[in-house]
């Protein structure tokens, strides 16, 4: 005789309503209820419509230049103007460490927002004289990982981040200040 085996309840109810969600989500049936409607459900967060790419092509943008500003602001530009990177000064190799991972941080967010960018028309055209400034800031990062010139480096990122919110406010998209913790400066974005 064969034993018999049941799962507890906790497991058997979340285990029926994740079932009836998905049949629910893959029906073939074209209108709102089938997969378009649940982009997750179909294997990819992606808008369908020429409109909503578009829109979350600016909301993207706005979202990845709004840390790359948040993280140039408290982490490069506030030590820089509290005199912290100057030589002698009190914790300025910390300053100078955080800088670096601030303005790795700040290069990946910004390459991203301007891939973001491509997908709005507007965007793209006010964002593309960026790109030169934005792969300058390479450079600028070993100024102020170094020590070489941190100033000089604080400096040109906080100028190619006004300009990305001048950019971004002339095509629609006002970018704010968004600050990351030091622990996603160190996850790298």
């Amino acid at each position: 005789m064969r034993e018999s085996r049941h799962l507890p309840k906790f497991v058997v109810v979340p285990l029926l309503a994740v079932a009836l969600l998905v049949s629910g989500c893959s029906g073939s049936d074209k209108s709102t209820t089938g997969s378009a409607a649940h982009p997750a459900a179909a294997g990819s967060p992606s808008p369908t419509s020429s409109a909503e790419k578009v829109k979350h092509a600016k909301a993207k943008f706005v979202v990845d230049a709004g840390l790359a500003a948040g993280a140039t602001y408290q982490w490069i530009y506030k030590p820089f103007k509290a005199g912290k990177f100057k030589k002698g000064a009190s914790g300025r190799k910390t300053a100078l460490v955080k800088a670096g991972l601030a303005g790795a941080f700040t290069y990946n967010r910004l390459k991203a927002a301007l891939t973001a960018a491509k997908g709005d028309p507007t965007l793209a055209k006010a964002i593309v004289p960026l790109t030169a400034g934005v792969a300058a800031l390479q450079h600028s990062i070993t100024k102020m990982r170094d020590g070489s010139d941190p100033e000089a480096g604080a400096s040109e990122f906080q100028g190619v981040i006004d300009s990305v919110k001048d950019a971004g406010k002339s095509a629609g998209a006002d970018v704010t200040n968004q600050v990351p913790s030091l622990g996603e400066l160190k996850s790298g974005g």
